[in-house]
């Protein structure tokens, strides 16, 4: 009779519940596993004969065949080595107690007996609970993260006797009930630098602060040595910290691709990468999917300095998670689709040479600057809902003190305004930059003459449809930072200053 435990495989946002079967028979001894596993599953049965040697288990004389089902579907993770080594233990009746259809298996297994981490333990245990399971028997250094999962049971496990032990008739294994989720891990606000230390640019402040408390993406252009990459930096000293919530999704993310996997990401995420790094990188994507920068800033930051520099490719990328707040990685073995709700902060200068409209003469040739340009398409362009012009600071500025409030105070103003949207929105996760259409018709409450002023100025410039309704978003974020209910002709025009810049970038 074959015996079988419950494991998981997780991809992206999704996950399927992954049956280990184990049948013994006679002949020579050998395990044999099949279910379509890639090199890594298939190393498994060395890991796991080392395993049962050094805690001192038996392993069955027979010929072991292990199924992983449903066997059409590729497997790439070691996480299967636990739920194979309960599986050989079930079968060969040296455990008193069965795993039921409510418990799932997750660990890697070293050669000493050790149940190593995993990848991806968050995603895999919200996968399991929505369907169905809720005890997990997972790595002992995945414990943290896993207490961010509500209403699960968690048995974390430093060995496989230990495990052995406990299903055998042995000591109780200990067992730990998130209930509601009431672990909270305390928020990190990581800064490196900060908004109060930038001499001048009270404007670029100004649309920063606004940025911040709506989530809105912006552009900062101007020439070189102006400030545009310290203010873009700046950026995370005014943001709240995120919640619990928020908490629980950058870890998921992260548990994904980065190296300290089994760590809990508890403050936002602020990425920069390079012009130069590949479309996969920013993507997502490779032999194994992996998510990008762009969904790792999920809940944060991107900052693309020098925007026009990086490939058209990879710019064009943004269109989709700007729009949806969700980016799918579309490769022949699978579709994976991950969340990308993210701040875009770019930079980028008037010119190839960056003087042009500065004191500095400008050597560019006017064809050049056009290309230049047009680097950015305008449906990116359409995309963004703040364009500010950096200035330079004069010399004799830069040692003064600087003024115009810390950054504690701004962070304060952009909490309160968050808080305001939280409510708007019924305590929903979403901030004036996500507004739907619907919800800007029943939510964003402008006043008579503040939408008479904004639908002239929209056919005087020109606007677009998506620009129209963005510039309602940013304007509904400055009455919430000046705590008005309803949006009001300043709140418009202040609004449409940021929207002016467009035509100074695409001419």
């Amino acid at each position: 009779m074959p015996n079988s435990v419950q494991s998981l495989l997780h991809t992206g946002s999704s996950g399927i519940i992954v049956e280990t079967e184990c049948h013994l028979s006679n002949g020579l001894p050998a395990i044999i596993i099949v279910g379509l596993g890639n090199r890594a599953v298939d190393e498994a049965k060395e890991r796991i004969r080392s395993a049962f040697a050094s805690c001192k288990l038996t392993m069955p004389t027979k010929r072991i065949t292990i199924n992983l089902a449903p066997a059409d579907v590729p497997k790439e993770s070691t996480n299967f080595d636990l739920a194979i080594a309960i599986a050989i233990l079930q079968a060969s009746g040296q455990t008193k107690r069965l795993l039921t259809l409510q418990e799932a298996a997750i660990g890697e297994l070293g050669l000493d007996g050790r149940i190593r981490p995993v990848r991806g333990i968050v995603g895999k245990l919200l996968s399991g609970r929505a369907r169905g399971i809720d005890t997990f028997y997972i790595p002992s250094d995945n414990l943290a993260q896993a207490l961010l999962v509500p209403d699960v049971t968690i048995i974390p496990l430093q060995n496989l006797r230990d495990l052995y032990l406990g299903l055998a008739g042995g000591p109780e294994l200990i067992r730990h009930k998130t209930g509601n989720g009431a672990y909270v891990p305390q928020p990190k606000h990581k800064v490196d630098q900060k908004l109060s230390d930038v001499v001048g640019q009270a404007a670029a402040k100004r649309a920063l602060e606004i940025a911040a408390a709506g989530n809105h993406n912006i552009l900062l252009s101007g020439a070189p040595g102006t400030g545009k990459s310290m203010l873009a930096k700046a950026l995370p000293s005014i943001l709240p910290p995120p919640t619990q919530s928020e908490i629980l999704e950058i870890t998921q993310i992260h548990s994904l691709s980065s190296s300290d996997y089994d760590e809990i990401v508890a403050s936002r995420p602020f990425r920069s990468p390079h012009h130069s790094a590949s479309s996969v990188s920013i993507i997502g994507g490779g032999n194994s999917v992996r998510p990008g920068e762009i969904s790792l800033s999920h809940r944060g930051v991107l900052f693309l300095d020098e925007m026009p520099e990086f490939g058209r490719k990879t710019v064009e990328a943004l269109r989709q998670p700007l729009e949806d707040g969700v980016i799918t990685v579309a490769r022949a073995k699978e579709s994976i689709t991950y969340p990308a709700i993210f701040l875009l902060v770019a930079t980028a200068n008037p010119c190839p040479c960056g003087y042009y409209g500065s004191p500095t003469p400008c050597s560019c040739s006017a064809a050049a600057i056009i290309n230049y340009h047009r680097k950015i398409s305008g449906p990116i362009l359409d995309r963004i809902d703040l364009f500010v012009n950096v200035e330079s600071v004069e010399h004799r500025h830069l040692l003064r003190k600087v003024n115009g409030g810390t950054d504690d105070v701004i962070r304060l103003r952009v909490t309160e305004a968050r808080q305001a949207q939280t409510q708007r929105f019924k305590g929903k996760a979403t901030t004036n930059a996500t507004m739907t259409n619907p919800q800007i018709r029943a939510l964003a409450l402008l006043r008579p003459d503040a939408e008479a002023l904004l639908n002239h100025a929209a056919e005087r410039l020109h606007l677009s449809a998506r620009s129209y309704m963005r510039t309602i978003k940013v304007a509904r974020t400055i009455a919430d930072l000046a705590k008005s209910s309803t949006i009001e002709t300043t709140h418009v025009t202040e609004a449409l200053q940021y929207r002016s810049h467009v035509a100074s970038v695409v001419e």
